[in-house]
């Protein structure tokens, strides 16, 4: 019989008994040990009444605590645990026995230190039985020779809950080996049987006991550290995983499913950033604010950010249907906020913007309705002209109307020194808004500007994992394109503290690390999901694609930077323009862009923005007409 039908076939009264038989031979064990092996003839024969009785409470304390329902092959400390409990109370009743025995009848119906010595052997035993069928079970399933080496980073009390679901799981063929840290004080010692190896000594720990993975558990760690482990990690072939924040464990427990691979974006991410939460709750507690491309991923991730600070009511304002019901869904159910309204609606429709400020009276707008696909953008510079300029127009307009106090615009990194269509007219929108608000003093407009933000709609990187999932190739546009990164909490919690701290007509700009390299970017996800460059999986140059930049900028050549209190947020100096005459042009331009002649309506952006320089892209004859 193999341990399967074994495991199948085996009833629970058969644990019930074997506990029994434990309890029965611990109590004859503690009288013989009690007596040194010479039992006196009157305690011998108080035996045939203290075993049944023993026996009896103790039965009786089994089935009512269902200690012999749990699988013991899943035997964990909580189990102990319970137990130790569950054996202390049949101790104290017997205890309770004597007590009342000695007082009615000055005599003890259980000598004290045969309960002691009962209490001790039972538990000892119950607990020594089930570990040893658990290490049977897991020996025959898997193999100790079967099984890879696994090192946990961390010696926090989540490292060691890691550890504790590892061994719980029974399909698990991973053997934790040791703990890996970098605090002196715990290295070279033993937590639960297990040695704590320094950190700095990492690629040695790995050599000498043939690590397979490595868990990140450990909470202390700094992003750079992070990259540093994983990196190491990756160079030796080493599987790296991670466990989700405490928060996302199921009903407060770690689940072995969760443990999961590490994710390129969390090692692209950055530590954590000092918001100023007291300014912003300050502006948004119990305001009306309202999110247009609410649906979108920086939209979405600001709805969030704001739902924390207990507005009166949140405006979801986007024309994208399934993504704004998926939204409402995750308020509802995952953040238990209430207080919003979904609006399906486009923001170059007058008419319907105008109700919706009408219905609801927004004090504060945060605008991250726009197109952002380049190429795509190149393709349709009429649409991009009526939503990215004409749409903020509209909008703009309407909050002056309105008296918003702040308006709060997403531009982006593209805006600076423009190549293609998407950059110029997200320029062009930052001009009109920062000139609009020169001429304000109820309405405080402010621009934020940044790079690429990882996962969002159109990224690079669930483009790769497509890729690799689909076993390549990965296609890049060309070896030396580089990018800024930004994970999408991160840009919108700059958002709002840049929102916050506005004091009208300023460009914000953010501090976006070091740009990455696309092709390095590529290989190290190869890495990550254990295939081995040009053998299981191949890259391709495409070439770049219209309108595209091999390297990204977030300020032009003849703008500077203005330090904040926030050393993450920087204020562009960038030129001024006169509202009237800006008005003007970006009028002409959009009714031009209702007349389709896309040779004319990038000639007219071009004439607004002059360091407009078109790139791989078919509106380059116009800069050479220009010359």
């Amino acid at each position: 019989m193999n341990i399967n039908t074994l495991r199948k076939v085996t009833p629970r009264w058969v644990i019930f008994l074997i506990d029994l038989i434990i309890v029965f031979m611990s109590i004859m064990f503690s009288y013989y040990l009690r007596f040194n092996f010479n039992i006196p003839q009157d305690d011998f024969e108080s035996l045939r009444f203290v075993v049944p009785l023993v026996l009896f409470i103790r039965a009786l304390s089994f089935l009512i605590s269902k200690t012999h329902i749990g699988l013991v092959r899943y035997t964990s400390t909580r189990d102990v645990q319970r137990l130790l409990i569950v054996q202390i109370i049949g101790s104290a009743i017997f205890l309770l026995g004597n007590l009342i025995s000695f007082q009615t009848a000055e005599f003890f119906l259980i000598p004290t230190s045969i309960i002691i010595i009962e209490f001790v052997m039972t538990t000892f035993a119950m607990t020594f039985f089930r570990l040893v069928v658990k290490t049977i079970f897991n020996e025959f399933n898997h193999p100790r020779k079967e099984r890879s080496n696994v090192l946990i980073y961390g010696t926090d009390e989540v490292s060691l809950i890691t550890k504790r679901t590892i061994e719980r799981d029974a399909s698990s063929k991973d053997n934790v080996i040791g703990y890996l840290d970098s605090q002196s004080d715990r290295i070279g010692k033993k937590i639960e049987g297990l040695m704590v190896y320094p950190l700095q000594d990492l690629d040695k720990t790995i050599d000498q006991q043939s690590v397979k993975t490595l868990i990140i558990a450990g909470q202390d760690l700094s992003a750079v550290q992070k990259q540093e482990i994983v990196d190491t990690c990756l160079d030796k072939n080493v599987k790296v995983l991670t466990i989700p924040d405490v928060s996302h464990w199921i009903n407060g427990e770690l689940s072995f499913r969760q443990i999961k691979e590490i994710q390129i974006e969390e090692l692209l991410e950055r530590d954590p950033i000092d918001l100023d939460k007291k300014r912003i709750s300050t502006q948004l507690f119990n305001k009306t604010i309202l999110v247009t491309g609410a649906a979108g991923s920086i939209g979405s991730e600001i709805v969030r950010q704001i739902s924390k600070y207990h507005p009166k009511c949140i405006v979801l304002f986007d024309q994208a249907e399934s993504p704004l019901y998926d939204l409402e869904l995750e308020l509802n159910e995952r953040y238990n906020f209430k207080n919003y309204a979904v609006i399906i609606g486009d923001v170059t429709n007058k008419a319907h913007v105008e109700a919706v400020f009408h219905a609801y009276k927004p004090e504060h707008v945060y605008h991250a309705a726009a197109y952002k696909h380049v190429p795509m953008m190149e393709m349709n510079p009429a649409e991009a002209v009526r939503t990215n300029i004409g749409g903020t127009k509209t909008i703009t307009d309407i909050a002056v109307a309105n008296k918003v106090k702040r308006f709060v615009m997403v531009s982006t990194d593209k805006a600076v020194n423009p190549t293609n269509i998407m950059g110029a007219s997200k320029r062009i929108a930052e001009i009109y808004t920062q000139s609009l608000g020169k001429t304000q003093n109820d309405t405080k407009f402010i621009t934020t500007r940044f790079g690429n933000v990882l996962g969002s709609n159109g990224s690079v990187i669930p483009r790769f994992q497509k890729q690799i999932a689909k076993g390549g190739p990965i296609t890049i546009t060309h070896p030396e394109v580089t990018r800024y990164f930004m994970t999408i909490p991160e840009a919108c919690q700059l958002v709002m503290e840049a929102g916050a701290m506005g004091n009208g007509s300023e460009i914000f700009i953010f501090d976006m690390g070091k740009s990455v390299k696309i092709i390095n970017l590529a290989k190290r996800m190869i890495k990550l999901s254990g295939l081995e460059l040009g053998t299981d999986i191949q890259l391709s140059f495409t070439g770049l694609r219209p309108g595209e930049k091999l390297y990204e900028e977030l300020l032009a050549s003849k703008e500077n930077t203005q330090a904040t209190y926030h050393s993450h947020i920087m204020i562009a100096k960038v030129r001024e323009y006169d509202f009237e005459t800006i008005s003007h042009a970006i009028s002409q331009l959009i009714e031009t862009s209702f007349k389709n002649d896309e040779m004319k309506i990038v000639k007219a952006m071009k004439t607004i923005v002059p360091e407009f320089i078109s790139q791989n892209s078919r509106f380059e004859v116009l800069d050479h007409q220009e010359e």
